[in-house]
C-alpha cells in the first residue's frame, strides 16, 4: 500500500480552507493525506475569525497542524513550506489567500491578494472567488472573457495573470459560483451575500411580509455551488494537475487570461504581466446543476420562510437603479430591527451570532453569475456532490446554524 501524500493549505480560514481541511482529514472516516499543515493569518486559540463547530475537532487530530503567519512576509512562507522532521516535501499546495472584504482599499486588495500569491507561488491549485460580472448571454464558458467588477475583483484577475505567466509553476485556477454550506458564514457574508439572504428572508417569513427586490424581473443567472463541492472540486484538480504537469494541462484545460486593468497601475507592481501579455493557465468553472436565477432563488428561499419573493414596482426599480445608496437605509428599515427581536426571544437568547441581517449598498446591487460546467466534468470527470441547491440543503444549514447558537430557536417556526 503505498503512502498517501501530504498537504499544505495557506489561507482560506475566512472561507473555505476549514471545509477542505475536513475533506482531507475528517475526523470521523478515511484520511486521504497523511500530513496536514494550514497556514493564515488568524489566530484559533483563541479564534480571531469564525470557526464553525466542526473545524477545532479537525485540529485536535495529529498530524494536523495549524499556523498562525503573516503571510506578506517571504520569510514566513518560505519557513511554512519546511516539512516536519523527518516527512518529504508537501505533496499538494492548496493557495486559498486573497482579500475577500469588499469594502477594503485597493492597496490592501493588492498587498493582500496580488502579492501574497506571488510570495507563496508554488500551489498546485488556486482558489478564484466569483469576482466577475457575466452578460445576459450565459451560461458562459471558460473561453470567454468575463470582466471583473470592482477594484478588489481587478486584482484578483489580475493576480491569475501573474501566476498564469510563470513558467515551471503547477498552477490552475477555476471559478466557483456563490457558495452554499453550512459551515461558510464568513464567506457567505464577505462575498456571496447567500447568508445574509437567508437571514433576511427568515425576518419576512417572521413578519409574514414579501420579501422584495428592486432587480426585476429576476431571470439573471446567479450560480451556486455547494461547499463540498468547493472542497471536491479542490481535491480533484489537485490530483489531476499533479498527474500530468504544467504543460499537459495547458493543452487538455488551458486558457488565455486578458487584462482588465489600468496600464498605469500596474507598470509599478512587481511581478505584474504587461497589458499585452496573454498567459495561459488551466481554468474551470465550478458551479452546480441548479441553473439558479435571482428569482427562483428567491422563490425557493423564501418559500422556504413562508413568505413570497416579489420586486419592487417600475418607478420603485427606476429609483433605486438611480441613487441606490439613498434607498439603502429605507430597506433596512423594514427588518433589521426585527432580526435582533429573533435573537433576544431565541429559547434560548442568542447574545452573540456572526449572522448578519444589515444589506449594504453592494448586498443590493445587481450581480450576474452564469457559467457552464461541462468542462471539469468532462476534462477531469468531476462527479457534482451536491447537483442542486433544494429546500433540503437549506434545512441542513439553517438546523447546523441553529445547533452551534447562531440561529434563533423560536417556537412554531
Amino acid at each position: 500500500m503505498s503512502q498517501k501524500p501530504s498537504a499544505i493549505i495557506f489561507g482560506g480560514l475566512n472561507t473555505c480552507s476549514r471545509a477542505l481541511a475536513a475533506l482531507l482529514v475528517p475526523p470521523e472516516g478515511e484520511r486521504l493525506v497523511s500530513h496536514l499543515r494550514i497556514v493564515d493569518r488568524f489566530s484559533v486559540y483563541p479564534p480571531t475569525t469564525y470557526l464553525g463547530a466542526e473545524f477545532p475537532k479537525v485540529l485536535a487530530q495529529p498530524d494536523v497542524e495549524y499556523r498562525q503567519a503573516n503571510l506578506t512576509v517571504p520569510s514566513a512562507v518560505a519557513s511554512a513550506f519546511d516539512p516536519p522532521s523527518g516527512k518529504a516535501p508537501y505533496s499538494y499546495v492548496f493557495d486559498l489567500t486573497g482579500e475577500v472584504s469588499h469594502d477594503r482599499s485597493e492597496v490592501i486588495a493588492i498587498k493582500l491578494t496580488f502579492t501574497v500569491a506571488r510570495i507563496i507561488v508554488n500551489a498546485y491549485v488556486r482558489l478564484q472567488q466569483p469576482v466577475y460580472e457575466t452578460s445576459d448571454k450565459g451560461p458562459h464558458d471558460e473561453k470567454e472573457d468575463v470582466k471583473p467588477v470592482r477594484p478588489l475583483d481587478v486584482w484578483w484577475h489580475e493576480t491569475l495573470r501573474m501566476l498564469a505567466s510563470i513558467d515551471g509553476v503547477l498552477f490552475l485556477t477555476w471559478y466557483p459560483a456563490f457558495l452554499l454550506s453550512s459551515c461558510e458564514l464568513d464567506l457567505y457574508m464577505a462575498l456571496t451575500s447567500n447568508a445574509l439572504v437567508i437571514t433576511v428572508a427568515s425576518i419576512y417569513g417572521y413578519m409574514n411580509k414579501p420579501m422584495k427586490t428592486p432587480w426585476g424581473p429576476g431571470k439573471d443567472g446567479v450560480n451556486t455551488v455547494h461547499i463540498d463541492d468547493v472542497s471536491g472540486g479542490l481535491w480533484a484538480c489537485a490530483k489531476w494537475m499533479a498527474s500530468l504537469g504544467r504543460q499537459q494541462a495547458n493543452i487538455a484545460a488551458g486558457e488565455k487570461i486578458y487584462f482588465h486593468n489600468d496600464k498605469s497601475k500596474v507598470k509599478d507592481i512587481e511581478g505584474a504581466c504587461t497589458s499585452d501579455a496573454q498567459p495561459i493557465a488551466p481554468v474551470f468553472n465550478l458551479v452546480d446543476d441548479s441553473e439558479m436565477t435571482m428569482a427562483k432563488g428567491g422563490s425557493m428561499i423564501t418559500e422556504f420562510f413562508g413568505t413570497t419573493f416579489e420586486f419592487y414596482s417600475f418607478f420603485e426599480n427606476a429609483l433605486a437603479k438611480l441613487k441606490l445608496d439613498d434607498v439603502v437605509e429605507e430597506i433596512n428599515e423594514h427588518h433589521v430591527g426585527t432580526w435582533t427581536e429573533m435573537l433576544q426571544t431565541s429559547n434560548p437568547p442568542i447574545v452573540q451570532t456572526p449572522l448578519n441581517a444589515y444589506m449594504d449598498q453592494w448586498a443590493l446591487s445587481r450581480r450576474k453569475l452564469s457559467y457552464n460546467n461541462s468542462k471539469i466534468k468532462k476534462v477531469i470527470g468531476y462527479k457534482l456532490i451536491r447537483p442542486q441547491f433544494t429546500h433540503d440543503v437549506l434545512r441542513e444549514v439553517v438546523d447546523k446554524w441553529e445547533a452551534e447558537g447562531s440561529w434563533p430557536a423560536l417556537e412554531g417556526r
